[in-house]
């Protein structure tokens, strides 16, 4: 099987064994028909999920200024 992989902008061509059961079961997860499709879905996900969990891992190590206030920030004051 060859699958192409497209993430901004870059392309990386490569050939890759999956297990039949688990990408039958991720089809029947994500809505979506082709290999391609189900492997760029995976691939987000699992960027974002990364991502999250490094902003996670900031949880109480960042102090914020003196009369900082993400409200009015929200409000465009």
């Amino acid at each position: 099987m060859c699958i192409v992989i497209h993430y901004r902008r870059c392309q990386m061509r490569t050939n890759i064994v999956l297990d039949d059961c688990l990408v039958s079961e991720a089809f029947k997860l994500s809505g979506v028909k082709t290999k391609k499709d189900l492997l760029h879905q995976a691939l987000k996900e699992f960027v974002d999920t990364r991502k999250r969990h490094n902003l996670l891992n900031l949880e109480g190590k960042i102090k914020f200024a003196g009369g900082y206030d993400y409200k009015a920030l929200r409000e465009g004051k």
